[in-house]
């Protein structure tokens, strides 16, 4: 879904450029990237679009106005960018910092911003910003960077000026995402794999619980000094090289929460593989109780599901194959956030109208209360970061 921003509105001429980042949802594999394992995102077809112009300002600056928040920002690039506001400015600002760093002189541009990424969903708003600024940035100045390059360019940025210590695996599949394609990343030796999913049969369902709970206790840093924990008793530098028997025998050696959080990683890496395997197979039926038990662990033995997640994907249950849903489970770090629903392509509205019914239900106990609004949508695998419109770059 591409929405082209009002650039000529704004600024009273048409853009020279025009350049799109999809956000992702992960298909599977939740809590290995920093357990150097595999993750199974895809990008899906919501993007973040940016056009703009060479600026008819003296002034060495960057201006984007970014029409879903109804905010601008400036970025002086006539020295070192730094962190500054609006706040969700410092993913740009990460970005021109990184070419800046590369020696790459920028240029004053005007800029409109749009998205259709939803925000606070788990569905790397943030990554698709970074990389349609990355984009942006090559067509502009003719800087063309290796894609690996890219997307760490961008990790980087978000780690440095958002403060965010994210994997590597929202911007890779920005970046390298393809049509009717997931992408298997390894996230240890950073290689990919683009698997096949262009069966027109199916599609996957994002359902948004539209629930953020507050963290307290530091409950993701804590996970992983538990993985790291387990991996050093286990003698391995990473749960990537442990297996379910090793960490069987090993099991009174370890806190039984840090055995937990191990038997969930090492069960999760074995599960993408075959979640790819079966994906490349069309065999959606197993493809969706992988999808169960992977929610499951992370409900069970990660522990870092809430009762709006589990919410949807009992209804998805309950709805079952016959109704159309194969498999459901939590994506993203959790405590809120989404879901991913593989469910039958025709189906599609029905599926989508009894989750939103029975969550509210779910969510107050009495539907005419007025329960939570889930929102939701359905994806099939996306392209990547593109080009849509260029001229020659100035420099």
């Amino acid at each position: 879904m591409l929405k082209i921003p009002e650039f000529e509105n704004i600024y009273g001429r048409p853009p020279r450029w025009i350049v799109a980042a999809p956000g992702r949802v992960n298909v599977i594999g939740e809590h290995t990237d920093y357990n150097d394992g595999f993750v199974l995102p895809m990008a899906i077809e919501r993007y973040t679009v940016m056009a703009a112009d060479i600026s008819q300002s003296t002034t060495p600056r960057i201006y984007i106005h970014d029409s879903r928040a109804g905010d601008t920002a400036q970025i002086d690039v006539s020295k070192p960018v730094v962190k500054g506001n609006p706040r969700w400015s410092n993913y740009v600002r990460g970005v021109v910092a990184g070419f800046q760093n590369r020696g790459v002189r920028i240029p004053s541009l005007d800029v409109s911003l749009v998205s259709t990424v939803p925000l606070g969903g788990g569905l790397s708003s943030s990554a698709a910003l970074e990389v349609a600024t990355a984009t942006l940035l090559e067509v502009v100045t003719g800087t063309k960077m290796e894609p690996v390059e890219k997307a760490l360019l961008c990790q980087k940025a978000e780690h440095e000026f958002a403060g965010v210590p994210c994997g590597i695996m929202d911007q890779f599949v920005s970046v390298m995402g393809q049509k009717d394609h997931l992408l298997l990343l390894d996230c240890r030796s950073r290689q990919t794999d683009l698997v096949p999913m262009n069966d027109p049969s199916v599609a996957l369902l994002v359902i948004n619980t539209n629930v953020k709970h507050e963290l307290s206790g530091g409950e993701y840093a804590q996970r992983r000094a538990q993985c790291e924990t387990a991996a050093n008793i286990l003698g391995v530098s990473s749960l990537r090289d442990a297996t379910a028997d090793t960490l069987e025998r090993a099991k009174r050696k370890m806190d039984l929460f840090v055995f937990h959080r191990a038997r969930h990683v090492i069960g999760e890496i074995e599960r993408t593989l075959h979640t790819a395997k079966e994906i490349r197979n069309s065999n959606w039926p197993v493809v969706g109780q992988l999808m169960y038990a992977s929610h499951y662990s992370l409900r069970d033995d990660f522990e870092v599901s809430c009762k709006e997640l589990d919410a949807v994907v009992e209804i998805c249950q309950s709805i079952g194959i016959k109704s159309g849903v194969y498999g459901c489970r939590m994506t993203g770090g959790g405590f809120g956030g989404s879901c991913v629903a593989l469910v039958k392509a025709d189906a599609v509205e029905a599926i989508s109208r009894h989750i939103s019914t029975f969550y509210k239900i779910a969510t107050t106990g009495d539907e005419a209360k007025g329960g939570i609004e889930a929102t939701i949508f359905s994806s099939r695998p996306a392209a990547g970061a593109m080009v849509i419109k260029s001229e020659s770059p100035i420099l």
